[in-house]
């Protein structure tokens, strides 16, 4: 199995499938999850497909459908690196195996094979205009290639950003995603923005966070985004929306300590209105903590690759990998012969 979100993820779907421990349910939807080598969560941080209000019980059930077969393999890989998640992955892996082997973008071998890693739809060209403005001055908006914004939260959040006084890439997704539309900005904000924004329908993601001129990232806290900006050193600005996110929210803000969070993910049920959005960039940019978060980022970042680098823990994972398929194979091809 390829597991391409967190271990901690992982285990909270694991001890649901299991009935392990108690999780929010109809009756007591508001109960916190505590699990081993886990910092208790509450109802609106554990993955919300495992809550009882979830509007996708079919994605709980798809997920869920992989703990059913986990007994059928023999490896769990995992999005993930030792370093980060090192207590948990030792717990998990006394259920099955569990090999971490990220992050995968940072592997040298995805890293400069266009065969095997790509964006989801063609990239604009915002790196020039990147290049144009002083280190750490922009802040970086993305939530991804499914999250949809109602036009409230847009504009909520245009104005915030506006207001911040910040300069701005904000990736914006122009028509229908699978979860609906997003709004639109305010009219006359480009012109107001002036050269202080850039607007963009898509962006060289890894490329952009590694980008001097990036102080932050506004993110709806994805694993892969999640993992692209730990792996670079850039605080977030958490935004999540539901599924993982809300997970990987928590633990960014309170766990790894490299961000802050403007919400609480889609059962919080509420617009964050401008003035909110103008004070946690102000915070993540220029605040008394921004110091400590670039610190923690920094650390992660050199964690990571250290990780894939020749030798580190993600890159013996792979090769061990390798090694046992090859045993396998081997093994499997004596048999043969025995037989015939």
């Amino acid at each position: 199995m390829l597991w391409v979100q967190s271990c901690s993820c992982f285990s909270l779907y694991y001890h649901y499938e299991s009935s392990l421990v108690p999780f929010p349910s109809e009756e007591q939807p508001d109960i916190d999850v505590q699990l081993p080598n886990m910092p208790v969560l509450r109802s609106d941080e554990i993955p919300s497909f495992l809550h009882p209000s979830t509007p996708y019980p079919f994605l709980r059930r798809a997920i869920l459908g992989q703990f059913k077969n986990l007994s059928n393999n023999f490896c769990v890989l995992m999005e993930t690196f030792e370093e980060l998640e090192g207590h948990l992955i030792n717990y998990m892996s006394q259920v099955c195996p569990i090999r971490a082997i990220g992050p995968l973008f940072k592997n040298p071998l995805l890293e400069t094979s266009s065969n095997i890693s790509g964006d989801l739809i063609k990239a604009d060209d915002c790196l020039e205009w990147l290049d144009s403005k002083p280190p750490s001055s922009v802040v970086y908006i993305s939530f991804g290639s499914v999250v949809s914004l109602s036009q409230e939260q847009v504009t909520e959040m245009a104005y915030g950003v506006l207001n911040s006084g910040v300069s701005f890439l904000w990736v914006m997704r122009m028509g229908a995603t699978s979860t609906g539309e997003s709004g639109k900005l305010p009219e006359g904000f480009l012109e107001e923005a002036g050269e202080r924004g850039m607007i963009v329908q898509w962006s060289p993601q890894a490329q952009v966070l590694t980008h001097p001129a990036v102080s932050c990232f506004v993110t709806h806290c994805g694993w892969n985004s999640t993992m692209e900006a730990l792996s670079s050193g850039v605080p977030v600005v958490a935004f999540p929306q539901w599924g993982d996110q809300v997970t990987d929210a928590k633990y960014l803000a309170d766990e790894w300590k490299v961000g802050i969070r403007m919400c609480r993910g889609e059962a919080e049920n509420k617009v964050i209105g401008r003035e909110e959005v103008e004070e946690c960039l102000r915070e993540a940019t220029s605040g008394v903590r921004t110091a400590e978060m670039k610190t923690n980022a920094m650390k992660w970042k050199k964690a990571a690759q250290e990780a894939v680098a020749e030798g580190g823990t993600s890159d013996r994972n792979i090769q061990e990998f390798v090694d046992e398929v090859r045993k396998l194979s081997l093994k499997k091809g004596q048999k043969h012969i025995i037989q015939h």
